[in-house]
């Protein structure tokens, strides 16, 4: 059990009486309540899945203490008390808060947060419209504002949906036993009589649909050289659901049949372009995460060099185009359920890392993601970093079963032949040491990337063992200089340049090479008595040892 964007947990020690920090827990009420809702389990310490054996909750009354504090300093917010039993006999207690669906929670001081991954962050002025709109976007699916009857729906959809329903692999056998009516109420398709926004959106009649405040459109348009419009495909009839409109875009495109054709030995293989699984996936996140209550259609824009998918509407509260590759929100869950339930997305979550995985183990460069006030807009490259790169992930992904993680990160290496930990680190937006390894998984043990150097000074690369096994040929750089051959420069170049700083030193032998290495190779060089220094820490300099 760990700490993630639904759990928090504190120790038994945080509720002293008096002296107990109501504050600090109505703020972490507040987050959960205007993010997914969540618990926060007292008793059990950060790094343990279970509170301390034979820990009892001696005052029964603690439940009632809590429930009235944090009403006493929090507005809009539900919450359950209880004392729980752990698997090992001991007892916690156990704060859930609900999903404030429709307004925001803050606290009585007027003071608005949101929980962010496993941490609660303050919601900044300028951001209030956006939560605002997200909440909305909640509702939306579950409003029957149109009062369309239950019973007036498209036959043809509501036989496919169900039939997609009951051939699933993803739902359960109790579900699947439910008659036609309960299903539909179960993905909230109807209630009280009534079809729902999204009842309609995927069952309703083309009038219906088309009456809906932003019903989803598609314009697929193909341009030149010369940014002119030379082919378009409009999906803006009303005609389709979102699973309808989706194959569509994947059946009615041509430009995803085109490929490269890479040679293995004697054999030949077609790498697509625009590989079919990220466009379904990136056309499915246009879907399942924009906001239905923002006008504006999807566009998805083919240029000669790159693909751009085009969303109305922001990026969900709480994703930033930095973090989007591990942070997953939904900002309509229902849809995200029925997409998911009927495999139409790889899982639940943004699905950016399955993208990441996709085009990296092709040997393309990583997805552009750029967000406006208006719109979000994914970019895919059409060209591939070198046939070098691609021939040394096909060849990692025959020989090894990488997981999807193993594979972006073998990919970024291999692209860039080496990263420093604070580089890597800062692309897939790990904060931690723990969270990086977790990234790299197996790749130092199968022996496909090698790590060298400490600290600040880690760097990893990939194996020039098996760069060599597979004949690869990548880009000619410093980065991976070995100590004798850095030491070698270094020597050659105050030989040239005696008395110099770090920085001039640096600068002349390749700024490629990490600082870090650079410093400590001067330090071992220094102590070997190759070198000598002057000068303080900021202002020192170095030159050859003077032989006697």
């Amino acid at each position: 059990m760990e700490e993630n964007k639904n759990t928090d947990k504190k120790s038994l020690k945080f509720l002293k009486g008096r002296s107990t920090d109501w504050d600090e827990l109505a703020k972490d009420c507040v987050s959960f309540a205007n993010a997914q809702g969540g618990s926060i389990l007292i008793g059990i310490e950060d790094k343990d899945n279970q509170p301390p054996a034979n820990q009892k909750i001696s005052d029964r009354n603690l439940p009632d203490l809590i429930q009235k504090n944090i009403a006493n300093r929090t507005v809009n917010i539900a919450v359950a008390i209880t004392i729980e039993i752990a698997q090992n006999k001991a007892e916690f207690l156990k704060i859930q808060i609900f999903r404030n669906a429709q307004t925001i929670a803050c606290t009585t001081d007027g003071k608005y947060y949101i929980r962010v991954h496993d941490e609660c962050k303050p919601i900044p002025p300028d951001e209030m419209a956006r939560l605002a709109a997200d909440k909305n976007a909640f509702v939306w699916e579950e409003q029957i504002s149109k009062k369309v009857p239950a019973t007036q729906f498209d036959e043809q959809k509501r036989r496919t949906f169900l039939v997609d329903v009951r051939n699933s692999k993803r739902v359960s056998s109790f579900i699947k036993e439910m008659s036609d009516d309960e299903i539909l109420d179960f993905y909230f398709f109807q209630k009280s009589g009534y079809l729902t926004n999204l009842g309609i959106l995927w069952l309703g009649k083309r009038n219906d649909r088309a009456t809906l405040l932003y019903p989803p459109a598609i314009q697929i348009i193909r341009y030149d050289d010369k940014d002119e419009k030379i082919w378009k495909l409009l999906l803006d009839d009303y005609f389709s659901n979102p699973k309808e409109l989706l194959e569509r875009v994947l059946n009615d495109v041509p430009d995803w049949q085109e490929s490269i054709e890479i040679s293995e030995g004697m054999f030949r293989k077609n790498i697509p372009f625009f590989p079919i699984e990220v466009v379904r996936e990136l056309v499915v996140n246009a879907l399942v995460h924009r906001t239905y209550t923002t006008r504006g259609d999807i566009f998805i824009n083919i240029y000669p060099d790159r693909l751009e998918i085009h969303s109305p509407g922001r990026l969900p509260y709480g994703v930033t185009p930095k973090n989007i590759l591990n942070q997953s929100i939904r900002r309509n869950e229902h849809i995200s359920k029925v997409f998911y339930d009927l495999g139409l997305m790889e899982r639940e979550g943004s699905g950016y890392d399955l993208v990441y995985a996709l085009l990296l183990g092709s040997g393309k460069p990583l997805p552009i993601v750029n967000e406006t006030d208006e719109r979000v807009t994914v970019i895919v490259k059409k060209q591939f970093v070198s046939k070098e790169v691609v021939r040394l992930m096909d060849k990692a992904s025959s020989e090894f079963t990488l997981k999807q993680k193993e594979v972006i990160s073998l990919g970024l290496l291999a692209q860039q032949q080496s990263y420093t930990a604070i580089e890597i680190s800062s692309i897939l937006n790990q904060n931690e040491e723990a969270g990086l390894r977790n990234w790299l998984g197996r790749l130092v043990e199968l022996e496909l990337i090698v790590k060298t150097g400490k600290g600040k000074g880690t760097q990893y690369a990939v194996n020039p063992e098996f760069v060599r096994k597979i004949n690869f040929k990548g880009k000619t750089n410093l980065k991976n200089i070995e100590d004798y051959r850095l030491e070698e420069l270094i020597y050659k170049d105050l030989k040239a340049y005696p008395n110099s700083g770090f920085s001039e030193i640096h600068s002349r032998i390749g700024l490629e090479i990490n600082q870090f290495k650079i410093k400590r190779m001067l330090k071992s060089m220094v102590e070997k008595k190759v070198l000598e220094s002057s000068g303080g820490t900021r202002g020192m300099k170095y030159q050859l040892k003077q032989s006697l």
